[in-house]
């Protein structure tokens, strides 16, 4: 496997691709490709105690939701022909908006329904808890799946798997190489999400309190914690994703990517080649 690590996402109508040093972001417009350079340079890189494992995840969780977003902008100013950016108030309230919906949705809301479910407060109520959150999470994927937009979001998301599964498999860069790959891969977002339940019902485990606030705001607190350890998690299955055990692990995983992934068309694969061979 390339030493050189990759990852992306998609956008729209388009795939976005970021190296340890690099980030391209492709997107196809009236017919042609056209891509976004930029440097790339991880906060991590500023001390050796920020690139300690669980805090460099913590940070990668930040870089990444800041990054999307100003992908995702961009990629849609593409096709509306508005070429203006974010100005910092509107990157935040935009991040703080979709923060607490997020919380909203994944946290507050399970938390209060697996209340009326049960009244235990031990590893029970967080396995409810934790199968709401994954319910709530996968309802939602199924939903939005629906509109038409966002099915072409999975197809270039499809892209971006199979032109990283190419290029892992040291195959050269070419659409009849990339259609062969596989839409799924075990480095991928969705998986972390996944990861991030099940690290979540663990120790989510360790916080009882009587009081209904605090238990809340301890677990908002330690989300952060949370992803630096499923960041951790995702990162070591993936690297050994051909041991058994391990396999199964990530296989979940897996599972709920045949949800954000679709098989991309021929024009959806030259983009998300385009933005990787900028990186590489």
């Amino acid at each position: 496997m390339p030493t050189n690590y990759v990852g992306g996402q998609a956008v729209i109508e388009g795939v976005m691709m970021r190296s340890k040093e690099k980030i391209a972001t492709a997107v196809r417009k009236k017919g042609k490709i056209i891509v976004k350079e930029q440097e790339f340079h991880s906060f991590t890189e500023k001390s050796k105690l920020l690139r300690l494992p669980i805090i460099r995840g913590m940070i990668f969780l930040i870089e990444m939701t800041i990054l999307g977003m100003k992908t995702l902008t961009w990629s849609a100013d593409q096709q509306t022909n508005n070429e203006e950016q974010l100005s910092k108030i509107e990157l935040i309230a935009s991040l703080a908006f979709a923060i607490t919906m997020t919380l909203l949705m994944f946290v507050v809301g399970p938390y209060y329904l697996t209340k009326l479910l049960t009244n235990g407060q031990g590893m029970a109520f967080n396995a409810i808890d934790g199968g709401l959150r994954l319910g709530a999470f996968i309802g939602y994927i199924v939903l939005i799946g629906l509109m038409k937009d966002i099915k072409r979001v999975f197809q270039y998301h499809g892209a971006e798997h199979k032109t990283v599964n190419c290029y892992e498999q040291k195959m050269p860069l070419t659409v009849s190489n990339v259609k062969k790959c596989s839409v799924q891969h075990p480095r991928c977002g969705t998986s972390l999400i996944v990861f991030v339940i099940a690290v979540s019902i663990l120790l989510f485990s360790l916080i009882k309190d009587p009081r209904w606030y605090v238990n809340i705001g301890m677990r908002i607190i330690a989300i952060p914690l949370i992803a630096g350890i499923s960041y951790e998690a995702l990162k070591f299955s993936a690297k050994y994703n051909t041991n058994k055990l391990l396999r199964i692990i990530i296989t979940p995983g897996l599972w709920v990517q045949k949800l954000t992934t679709r098989e991309p068309n021929n024009k959806q694969i030259e983009v998300a080649i385009a933005a990787l061979q900028k990186v590489l």
